[in-house]
C-alpha cells in the first residue's frame, strides 16, 4: 500500500490529478535526464547513457546497469539529480548500497498504471484470495490495531483515488460473502472420498450441484494491444433430480448471473461430520473457485435460450446445460501457469456449481461499472467535486451560494392556503399581489429575494443594514391554472398535506439548483417533501427530467404510489428494475408496462379522434394513424377553432355578447358525454375560459399523438421501450442496484437528466450513491446535473456491511450522506413527528436536535386513545430464564432466547383474542436465530388457527427498516452481553417502528446498565417491569391513555404464567360461544321465523365453518418430531368456537369439530432450532459476526 501511494498519480504540488500521458511524460523526463548526467560525468555509465529509453528503463535493465557501480559512485549519481546531498571529497557515504541502487531503480523504472493494473485484474475471486486472512480477515475485529486494508476517510486525494479505494473494499466485501455461501453449500453437500478415491456427496445443498459434465466451447482471440482473449465460453450439465421449485430456480437462472465453479478433493472418508468450528478447506477438500457468468440454458437443440416475452420451452429429463462467460483475465492467468509451470489444467477439475440469491449477486457489474468509470473521463459537476472529495468551502454548492439561484418559483399545491404560506415563512414579510382576500387562493408563485455577487450586503451611514427588511420580504403572486377541460377527470389533483415550515424549507431547497440535504427522523413525512418536490420540479420546469433513486424497491413503490396521487402525468413515469411487480396499484409502471400503456391509449386517443371527426362531419379515416390525426388536427380542428376565436373576441368597443360564445362553439356534439350545461352564461370571461379549457382538452389529444407517434414507427418492444426511456418519460425512478448494474446500457442509450432525488440516502453504499450522478455523457466537457437532493437519516442504521474489519476499520458502512453531514454540508432538518404517540417519539427524539410532534399526534382519537387489555402504551418486561437457560447460540452468532420467544408469541395471542387485528402487530428480534425461533414457535401455537392468525412480519430490526406498524412486541434476546444492540442507531429503529403500542422483552438488568442505551432505559425502567394487563376490557376501548382504567389490572410475574393464562382465556372464549350457539340452534322455529337476521347469520356461519374445516390443521402435539423446534406445548381436549365479536372481526365463524385445538402449556422443551432451514434463503444483517461484548 506503501509502494502504491509513493507512485499516486497526482501532482504533488497542485493536488491535480494526473493523466496516464502527464505520467509517462514525467517517466520520460525522469530516465532521460539521468541519462543525460550519467552521459556527462560518468564514462562507466555510455552504454546506459546512449540506448533508447525503452530498452534501459525496466527494473532489470536499470539494476544490470547500475548493480556494478560502487557505493560513492551510486551517491554522487544520485547527487546530480537532487536526490541525495552532494558527497564530500576524500569521504566515503554513510548510505547503503541497496538503499542507494533502490532510490535510483525505484524512481527510474517504468511502472505499469493503475488502470493498466486494473484492468488485467480478475473480477472474480479465487481459493486464494478469499481465504487469505491477510486480505479478507474473518477473525472477530476489536477495532484496534492496524490492517492492510484501505479506508473510506473524509477526504480523497482524486476522483480515481477515491473510485479505487470503494472499488477494492466492494470487491473485498463481496469476497467475505462469497466465502459464507461458498462454505455453507459445500459443507452441506458433504463431499467423501470414496473407497476408489473419488468424490461422493453425502448430502445436498439448494443453491450448489455436482458436475455432471464440463467442457470449454470457445476461446475469442483478443483484442489488438491485449494479451488475454476477449471471450471465453463454456458449457456446464448438471442433473436436477430435486423438487420442482428448486427446479424451477436453477431453470430460472437469467443472463449475467453470476455463478461459482468449484473443485473439491476430500480426503476424509464416507459418512466424516462436519464440524463448522475447524477449518474449512481441509474438512472438504477445497482446491479451485472460479467465477463465471451465466449466458443462458441450452434447448435440445443446444441453442442459448433468450429471456424474451415468448414462454420457456418445456426440456425432457432432468439433465440441463448452461452456457456461461469465463474470466478472459483468469482464463489467460491459469493457462500461462499450466504452460510455463506444468500446473494442471484447472478447468478440467470442477466438480461442483455454486449460485447465489440475486439480490446478493451483483457484485460483478458493479465492479465493472466501477472498472469503466475508471477508464472514463468522471465528469462531476464542478459545483459538486470539491465536496465529494471533502475539500472547500461544505456549503458552497447550498443554493443560497449558488450563482444561477432562482428568484421565482411556482409552488404549485404546496400550500392549502394564504395562512399556510404566511406560517411556512417565519420571520419573512410576505406581499401578496392582489388585496382581496377571495381572490388569495392557491396555488401561488413566490418570488425570493436574490442577493447578487458575493452576498455582501450594503450598509447606510449609520452602519446598519439597507436590504434587511428587502432580503425577508417574500412576494405571493396567487394565479389560475388554466382549465383543462370539461370533464371530471380533467381537474387537477392536489396535495392535501399542510406541510411545516422546515418541510417548506426543504421543497424550497430542492426546487432550486445545487445540493440539498434532508435529514428526516422516524415518521416526519421525508417521503411526502420527496414526492412534492418531483412535482414542484415537473411542473416548474417541464422540460427536465428527474432521476429516482432509493436504496430498496419498497422505498420506491411508496414514492410512486404517492407519486400518482399528485398532478403528474402519468405517461411520463417510468420505473426501472424488477420491483414494480409490488406495486399496490393495478397499472405497470416498467419499461414494457409504459409501452402497452402507450399502445392502449394510443387506441383510445385514435378513437377519440374518430368521435371528433364524425361530430364535425368530416368524411375520410382521420384516425388511421397518429400522422394523419395530426393532419386532421392542423387542417379541420385549427381552422374551426381559429374561425371562432375571430368570431367571438371583442372587436373594437362593442361588447361581447355571453351568448356568442356558445352559439358558434364549433364542438357541442363533441362535448356531448360532458356534464351539461357546458356553459353557464354567466359572463363572457368564465364561458372564454370554458370554451379555451375545451379546446385545451382536444388539443392534449393530438398532443399526445404526436408523441405516440414514434411507437408506431419503431416496430419491437425494445426499441418503443428505449425511445421512451431517453425522450418521453420525465420521471424515471429505479434502485441505486439498478444504476450501478446498467450503467453501462444507459450511458450508450444515450439517457439524460438533469436532476436526482435520493431517498434513503444514508442506507446506500458510498459507490453506490456516487454511481448515479455519473449515468450520462457530459455535454460539452460538463455535466447537465443541476439539482442533487438527497434525504435520509444518519442516526438510522447504515448500509450493511457483514465483515467487522471493512465496517469498522475501512469504514465501508459510512454512506456518502453521513460523511457530508461530518464534513459539514448544510442540512435541513426534519422537526415534527407524525407516526407515533408522543410518550413514544420520547423513546428517541433525544437522539435528533428537535424532533417534535404534528398536532394530530394529540388530537386524533387513535393516539388519545389506551391500547385496550394494556395498561400501558409501551413498557419493558422482564424475562428471567426459563428452565435455568436464557440466551443459546446453536450455530456461531445464531442468537436465541426460548423465553422470550413464547412470552412474545403468547402476547401476541392475547392481544388476538381481544379482537386487535394480527396485521396490525409486528414482532421484531435483534439477532436471526430468534426469528427463526419465533416463526417456528407462531406455526406451531397459532400459525393455522383461523381465530388468531399470524402477526403481520416476524423480522429483524434491520429488515424492519423503514417500515411501520401500530403495535410492535421486540425481543432484544441477549443475556450475557449486550450485543449490537450497543449501536445507538439499531436501538433508535427498533424504538421508532411503532405507532401505537411498543412491548419489550429483554433482561433488564444487562440493558439498563448499558452506557449508549441509557436515554431510552431509563424511561422505560422508570415503569414496572412485569407485563400489566387488563383482560377484561374490550377492544377498542373507550378509555383515554394514561386514565386509570375502572376494569381489574392483572399483573403477569413470568412467561409460564402468561402461557397458561392465554390458554384459559381461549377456552373461555371457546366454551362461552359454544354456549351461545348451542342456544341459538335450540330456538323454537316461531322464534326463529320472528327475526329475520338469525337465519342469515346461522347460514353464514355454515358457510363459514365448511370452509374453515377444509383449511384448519390441528397442531402437533408435543412428541410431534417433525417440526426442528420442540416448544413448551398446550393441550386440551376440548375444542375451539368462537365469539360473535371474533368472527366480526376475522371474518370466519366456527364450530366445534373444525377449530384447531390450541395446546396446554406445559414445562417440557426440547433443544432450539439450530439453523434455519435450507428452504428459507432469507439472510439478514444481523446474522453476520458483528457483535460488541
Amino acid at each position: 500500500m506503501l509502494k502504491f501511494y509513493t507512485g499516486f498519480e497526482i501532482n504533488d504540488q497542485t493536488g491535480n490529478a494526473l493523466t496516464e500521458n502527464e505520467m509517462t511524460t514525467i517517466h520520460y523526463d525522469r530516465i532521460t535526464s539521468l541519462q543525460r548526467a550519467a552521459f556527462a560525468h560518468f564514462p562507466e555509465l555510455y552504454d546506459f547513457a546512449l540506448s533508447n529509453v525503452a530498452e534501459v528503463d525496466t527494473r532489470g535493465s536499470l539494476v544490470k546497469c547500475f548493480g556494478p557501480l560502487s557505493s560513492n559512485t551510486l551517491h554522487q549519481v544520485a547527487s546530480y539529480l537532487c536526490l541525495l546531498p552532494t558527497l564530500p571529497k576524500n569521504e566515503d557515504t554513510t548510505f547503503d548500497k541497496e538503499f542507494l541502487l533502490e532510490l535510483l531503480v525505484s524512481r527510474h523504472e517504468r511502472r505499469i498504471s493503475q488502470i493498466q493494473q486494473l484492468n488485467q485484474m480478475p473480477l472474480y475471486p479465487t481459493e486464494k484470495i478469499i481465504w487469505d486472512e491477510n486480505i479478507v480477515p474473518t477473525e472477530y475485529y476489536s477495532g484496534e490495531g492496524c490492517l492492510a486494508l484501505p479506508k473510506l476517510n473524509l477526504q480523497f486525494l482524486t476522483l480515481h483515488d477515491y473510485l479505487l479505494r470503494n472499488f477494492n473494499l466492494f470487491r473485498l466485501e463481496s469476497t467475505y460473502e462469497i466465502r459464507q455461501d461458498i462454505e455453507d453449500s459445500v459443507s452441506r453437500m458433504k463431499p467423501w472420498q470414496s473407497e476408489y478415491g473419488g468424490v461422493v456427496f453425502g448430502g445436498w445443498a439448494r443453491m450448489a450441484q455436482p458436475i455432471v459434465a464440463f467442457t470449454v466451447v470457445e476461446v475469442a482471440k483478443p483484442n489488438i494491444g491485449e494479451n488475454w482473449p476477449t471471450r471465453v465460453r463454456a458449457d456446464v450439465t448438471i442433473n436436477l433430480n430435486v423438487r420442482d421449485h428448486i427446479k424451477d430456480e436453477w431453470e430460472g437462472l437469467r443472463k449475467h448471473d453470476v455463478c461459482f465453479l468449484i473443485t473439491v478433493r476430500p480426503t476424509k472418508p464416507y459418512g466424516t461430520k462436519f464440524d463448522r468450528r475447524r477449518p474449512f478447506i481441509e474438512q472438504v477438500g477445497l482446491v479451485y473457485v472460479r467465477g463465471c457468468e451465466i449466458q443462458g440454458m441450452l434447448d435440445d437443440k443446444g441453442r442459448v435460450i433468450e429471456d424474451g416475452p415468448e414462454p420457456r420451452p418445456n426440456l425432457r429429463g432432468e439433465s440441463r446445460t448452461f452456457r456461461v462467460f469465463l474470466d478472459p483475465n483468469q482464463y489467460q492467468q491459469d493457462m500461462t501457469n499450466t504452460i510455463q509451470n506444468g500446473a494442471e489444467d484447472v478447468y478440467d477439475t470442477f466438480n461442483i456449481i455454486m449460485r447465489r440469491k440475486p439480490k446478493e449477486n451483483n457484485f460483478k457489474a458493479v465492479l465493472e461499472t466501477i472498472r469503466n468509470l475508471m477508464n472514463t473521463d468522471c465528469v462531476v459537476p464542478d459545483w459538486l467535486h470539491d465536496i465529494i472529495l471533502g475539500y472547500g468551502d461544505p456549503s458552497s454548492a447550498h443554493y443560497s451560494k449558488m450563482p444561477n439561484q432562482i428568484a421565482t418559483l411556482d409552488f404549485n399545491d404546496t400550500f392549502l392556503s394564504i395562512e399556510h404560506l404566511k406560517a411556512s415563512f417565519p420571520g419573512h414579510n410576505v406581499k401578496v399581489t392582489v388585496d382581496d382576500p377571495a381572490l388569495q387562493i392557491p396555488p401561488f408563485r413566490i418570488t425570493f429575494p436574490v442577493r447578487s455577487g458575493k452576498g455582501k450586503k450594503r450598509k447606510d451611514a449609520d452602519g446598519e443594514d439597507e436590504d434587511t427588511d428587502e432580503a425577508k420580504t417574500l412576494i405571493v403572486e396567487p394565479h389560475v391554472i388554466p382549465n383543462r377541460g370539461p370533464y371530471p377527470y380533467n381537474q387537477p389533483k392536489r396535495n392535501t398535506i399542510q406541510f411545516t415550515h422546515t418541510q417548506i424549507e426543504a421543497i424550497r431547497a430542492g426546487m432550486q439548483p445545487g445540493l440539498t440535504m434532508v435529514v428526516g427522523p422516524p415518521g416526519t413525512g421525508k417521503t411526502d417533501v420527496a414526492v412534492q418536490i418531483i412535482s414542484n420540479i415537473y411542473h416548474n420546469f417541464p422540460e427536465q427530467r428527474t432521476l429516482i433513486v432509493t436504496h430498496s424497491n419498497q422505498a420506491l413503490n411508496q414514492l410512486f404510489e404517492k407519486i400518482m396521487a399528485l398532478d403528474i402525468d402519468e405517461r411520463h413515469l417510468l420505473r426501472l428494475g424488477h420491483g414494480e411487480e409490488e406495486l399496490e396499484t393495478e397499472k405497470d409502471f416498467s419499461r414494457y408496462g409504459r409501452v402497452n400503456y402507450v399502445l392502449a391509449r394510443r387506441i383510445e386517443l385514435l378513437e377519440e379522434v374518430k368521435r371528433l371527426q364524425k361530430s364535425l362531419g368530416v368524411p375520410g379515416d382521420a384516425s388511421y394513424t397518429c400522422e394523419t390525426a395530426g393532419y386532421f388536427f392542423l387542417y379541420q380542428v385549427m381552422s374551426r377553432w381559429e374561425e371562432y376565436i375571430s368570431k367571438v373576441k371583442n372587436k373594437g368597443s362593442t361588447l361581447a355578447d355571453v351568448t356568442e360564445v356558445s352559439t358558434f362553439f364549433p364542438f357541442h356534439e363533441y362535448f356531448a358525454n360532458a356534464p351539461q350545461p357546458i356553459f353557464k352564461g354567466r359572463s363572457y370571461e368564465e364561458d372564454m375560459e370554458i370554451a379555451e379549457g375545451c379546446f385545451r382538452h382536444i388539443k392534449k389529444i393530438f398532443t399526445q399523438l404526436e408523441e405516440f407517434r414514434a411507437s408506431e414507427l419503431l416496430r419491437s418492444g425494445l426499441d418503443r421501450s428505449k425511445y421512451l426511456l431517453v425522450k418521453e418519460a420525465k420521471i424515471i425512478a429505479m434502485t441505486c442496484t439498478h444504476a450501478a448494474l446498467k450503467r453501462h446500457d444507459l450511458v450508450k442509450l444515450g439517457f439524460k437528466y438533469d436532476n436526482i432525488l435520493m431517498e434513503e440516502a444514508a442506507q446506500i453504499l458510498e459507490i453506490e450513491t456516487f454511481i448515479p450522478l455519473l449515468l450520462q455523457n457530459p455535454q460539452d466537457g460538463f455535466s447537465r446535473l443541476k439539482r442533487w437532493i438527497m434525504i435520509g437519516d444518519h442516526h438510522q442504521l447504515p448500509p450493511v456491511i457483514k465483515n467487522m474489519a471493512f465496517q469498522k476499520y475501512s469504514n465501508m458502512e459510512q454512506s456518502l450522506f453521513t460523511r457530508f453531514v461530518r464534513v459539514g454540508v448544510p442540512t435541513v432538518d426534519l422537526d415534527a413527528q407524525g407516526r407515533a404517540r408522543a410518550s413514544l417519539c420520547n423513546l428517541y427524539n433525544w437522539r435528533y436536535k428537535t424532533l417534535g410532534n404534528l398536532p394530530h399526534v394529540q388530537l386524533l382519537p387513535e393516539f388519545s386513545t389506551a391500547n385496550a387489555g394494556l395498561l400501558y402504551d409501551f413498557q419493558l418486561i422482564n424475562v428471567e430464564d426459563f428452565q435455568g437457560v436464557g440466551e443459546s447460540e446453536p450455530n456461531p452468532y445464531f442468537y436465541q432466547n426460548l423465553g422470550e420467544a413464547e412470552y412474545v408469541v403468547a402476547l401476541f395471542m392475547y392481544m388476538c383474542l381481544l379482537g386487535y387485528p394480527a396485521d396490525k402487530i409486528s414482532i421484531l428480534t435483534t439477532y436471526n436465530g430468534q426469528k427463526h425461533l419465533i416463526r417456528d414457535i407462531i406455526n406451531r401455537r397459532c400459525g393455522n388457527n383461523p381465530l388468531i392468525g399470524r402477526p403481520n412480519k416476524v423480522t429483524t430490526v434491520d429488515r424492519f427498516q423503514g417500515q411501520q406498524n401500530d403495535y410492535i412486541l421486540l425481543s432484544l434476546v441477549r443475556t450475557r452481553a449486550v450485543g449490537h444492540l450497543r449501536d445507538v442507531r439499531r436501538l433508535v429503529v427498533a424504538m421508532s417502528r411503532a405507532r401505537l403500542g411498543l412491548y419489550i422483552f429483554a433482561r433488564v438488568s444487562l440493558f439498563q446498565n448499558c452506557f449508549e442505551l441509557t436515554p431510552a432505559f431509563s424511561q422505560l425502567t422508570a415503569r414496572p417491569l412485569h407485563l400489566h394487563i387488563i383482560p377484561t376490557e374490550p377492544f377498542p376501548t373507550v378509555r383515554k391513555n394514561g386514565e386509570r382504567t375502572s376494569h381489574e389490572v392483572q399483573i403477569i410475574k413470568n412467561m409460564p404464567q402468561m402461557a397458561n393464562f392465554v390458554y384459559n382465556m381461549y377456552m373461555h372464549l371457546i366454551q362461552t360461544t359454544h354456549h351461545y350457539h348451542q342456544t341459538l340452534l335450540q330456538l323454537p322455529p316461531a322464534m326463529v321465523e320472528e327475526s329475520e337476521d338469525v337465519p342469515n347469520q346461522e347460514m353464514e356461519l355454515e358457510t363459514e365453518e365448511e370452509a374453515m374445516a377444509a383449511q384448519a390443521d390441528v397442531i402437533p402435539s408435543p412428541t410431534d418430531t417433525s417440526s426442528s423446534q420442540e416448544t413448551p406445548a398446550f393441550q386440551s381436549d376440548t375444542t375451539p368456537s368462537h365469539t360473535e365479536a371474533t368472527t366480526n372481526q376475522t371474518g370466519a365463524g366456527s364450530n366445534a369439530d373444525t377449530i384447531p385445538a390450541l395446546p396446554e402449556f406445559t414445562e417440557t422443551v426440547s433443544e432450539p432450532v439450530t439453523e434455519p432451514a435450507e428452504a428459507d434463503t432469507s439472510q439478514d444483517a444481523t446474522a453476520a459476526p458483528a457483535d460488541t461484548k
